[in-house]
């Protein structure tokens, strides 16, 4: 089962760039994908169903703006937009999950886009609302079935997950509060960060995001903040992961694992 996590930066733009045309030759399972800015109506024939894999998003209200989607090649048993009800985050579009109920397993599969609060304090304090709000949802899921979060968390992780952490610990992102959540998510959850379980101790290979500014990318001046989390019986079934650079389609680089397991 290959699964596949990518913020596109605006759908329309990775298309225009060469996303399906990739996408259709990974053989995927499922695909995730972050920050559509697009509505229902702008999605062409082969953003709604790539490649035999059919799309459910989750749509902002305000127009350009956030918006989240899971294909799949399998259809799930349930599908579920939004995780607060209703909230705020639900109307930016942050979270869609596909369920995969057969006898024997349950399994939850999410998209998630995080919120950056890199833009000032007001959407600070949203992200820190957003994190409240997000972890008794997932700690819930993972103790009732499988999970597998996948998504643009907005947060590097350790010290060995962006170029320069040294000069960003005061920035958004790589705040001690934020780091501290993932970690306690990690732990209250039992979650495992599947990239980082195959791939303990690499650093400069991890990035998933480069800055629009200064020659970020030329220099590979990154940060990892893109992930597939996962319950341990489900993340002890990756076999390889890789984050494929070879072509641009945004601003981030698509995350791709491969598992010995079946939906």
């Amino acid at each position: 089962m290959r699964i596949i996590s990518a913020n596109l930066n605006g759908i329309r733009s990775a298309t225009s760039k060469g996303f399906f045309d990739w996408l259709g030759q990974q053989q995927a399972d499922v695909v995730g994908v972050q920050e559509l800015k697009a509505q229902d109506a702008d999605l062409s024939d082969i953003m709604r169903d790539a490649h035999g894999l059919r799309g459910h998003f989750q749509f902002a209200q305000k127009k350009g703006y956030s918006g989240v989607g899971l294909y799949t090649r399998h259809e799930p048993s349930d599908v579920i937009t939004g995780f607060d009800g209703g909230g705020e985050f639900d109307q930016e579009g942050r979270c869609v999950e596909l369920r995969f109920d057969r006898p024997g397993r349950r399994l939850s599969i999410l998209s998630s886009y995080f919120p950056s609060g890199s833009s000032g304090d007001d959407r600070q304090a949203a992200k820190y609302r957003f994190l409240a709000l997000m972890l008794p949802y997932l700690k819930a899921l993972a103790q009732d079935r499988e999970l597998l979060l996948m998504g643009d968390l907005n947060i590097a992780h350790r010290e060995q997950d962006l170029k320069n952490w040294k000069g960003n610990l005061k920035n958004s992102g790589f705040l001690p509060e934020e780091r501290q959540w993932l970690s306690t998510l990690l732990a209250d959850a039992g979650l495992v960060d599947v990239y980082r379980a195959l791939h303990p101790d690499t650093t400069d290979a991890c990035y998933t995001w480069w800055s629009n500014r200064g020659q970020a990318w030329a220099k590979n001046v990154g940060w990892r903040i893109d992930y597939q989390l996962a319950t341990p019986a489900l993340a002890a079934r990756a076999r390889a992961a890789a984050i494929y650079k070879d072509e641009r389609f945004s601003d981030h680089a698509p995350l791709g694992i491969d598992y010995e397991s079946e939906l």
